[in-house]
């Protein structure tokens, strides 16, 4: 006999193994069905309701699908030898109930059983996005997920463009960018995706040409109009997360309301000469639901109390600090990864390099996202502020 033939053998002492008709009857009754297949052979089928994760990263990643190490977890490869070593592996790590798929998934074909094609990266995706695939906390399902996302984007301006160009770079698959301004020499200073040859130009289409140049696979859907009270439901309508790069109080608010009446989470991000801050504003969200806006500030400023970056001036690079910070905000939300800042806030001072960290209270008594608060409508402010996009 073979060293091979005497480790399979060996093998089949130590993992227990189940037919693919008895698997597909246990993952009916909740065990846990794992393909170890490579991404080419995933591609072409796939056991229904199977976790998929490759075997080289099975021992990093199976938590993720199987955290009760006494769950009972089946391993199914290709034809039934992946999976037993596989198996093996997860009992060294403490799974106690881990079995291997007998002849693996062309017996489970060939047994008529339930098959489906998943979503998974092509060859070009998988070299983009390729640092993305080897972090656990991400990997193929992460990054899917993010293709399938929809952001949308207020504002092409300082804030607006990191944030925009950050989030077609990780993969974003749906970026809707609204702003109805045009691209002025003195932009150029802080708004990154902008050039001086496109003085003049709409900003939404500036920055459109610069985000497919550098993600032609993005689907960059543009809108030059102001947001008002008349247009944004419907532009904000099936979008999974609003990120506001806006520079007038007029349309914070605006994002705000509509986002509460809406429940989609707000990423919001502000700057002012030196000093900036970014948060997250989601009274939806459950069970923790965090401040909106309007907790914090019930009522603009009067305008002498409010300059913008017109009339005060910002430091050039400070948008970019804030904006990525958005981005990173936005990414986590996409994948439901680490602690967002629901109820709290960065405040970022550029000449000591400081970074605040301030919770947020939610005010029960907020007329808009409060204990038993009724939507009572949106508000148009005066337009007093710049809306030239920080």
């Amino acid at each position: 006999m073979s060293a091979k033939d005497r480790r399979l053998a060996e093998l089949k002492q130590l993992v227990p193994e189940v037919t693919p008709e008895e698997a597909e009857a246990r993952r009916r009754a909740g065990a846990v069905l794992i393909d170890v297949r490579e991404p080419d052979e995933v591609a072409q089928g796939s056991p229904v309701g199977a976790a998929r994760i490759v075997r080289g990263f099975l021992e990093l990643r199976v938590e993720d699908a199987a955290p009760d190490f006494d769950a009972e977890v089946l391993v199914i490869c290709a034809g039934g030898v992946r999976s037993l070593f596989a198996a093996e592996g997860l009992q060294r790590m403490g799974y106690t109930n881990a079995h291997s798929v007998v002849g693996g998934f062309n017996r489970w074909k060939s047994d008529g059983l339930p098959v489906e094609v998943p979503a998974t990266l092509d060859g070009a995706e998988r070299e983009r996005y390729g640092r993305h695939l080897l972090m656990p906390e991400i990997g193929e399902a992460g990054q899917l997920r993010l293709l399938a996302a929809k952001v949308l984007l207020v504002g092409a301006g300082g804030l607006g463009c990191p944030i925009a160009q950050y989030l077609a770079a990780a993969g974003v698959g749906t970026l809707t960018l609204v702003d109805d301004d045009v691209v002025d020499r003195s932009n150029l200073q802080r708004q990154v995706l902008h050039t001086d040859a496109g003085v003049g130009r709409p900003k939404v289409e500036s920055a459109r040409e610069a985000l497919l140049r550098l993600n032609p696979t993005t689907n960059v859907t543009v809108h030059r109009e102001r947001l008002t009270s008349t247009n944004v439901e419907r532009l904000f309508a099936g979008q999974d997360v609003i990120v506001d790069g806006s520079d007038n109080f007029p349309t914070r608010y605006l994002v705000n309301d509509a986002c509460v009446k809406l429940g989609i989470p707000n990423v919001h991000g502000s700057v002012f000469r030196f000093e900036g801050q970014v948060t997250v504003f989601w009274p939806g969200r459950s069970p923790d639901p965090g401040p909106c806006y309007r907790c914090l500030y019930p009522e603009p400023p009067p305008p002498e109390l409010a300059p913008s970056c017109a009339e005060a001036g910002v430091l050039g690079v400070l948008p970019g600090v804030i904006g990525l910070l958005e981005a990173i905000e936005t990414v986590k939300l996409l994948l439901d990864l680490g602690e967002p800042l629901v109820g709290r806030l960065i405040h970022y001072e550029a000449l000591t390099q400081r970074f605040t960290d301030l919770r947020l209270a939610r005010d029960p008594s907020c007329t808009y996202c409060g204990d038993g608060a009724s939507f009572p409508g949106y508000v148009d402010y005066e337009q007093f502020c710049s809306s030239t996009g920080s």
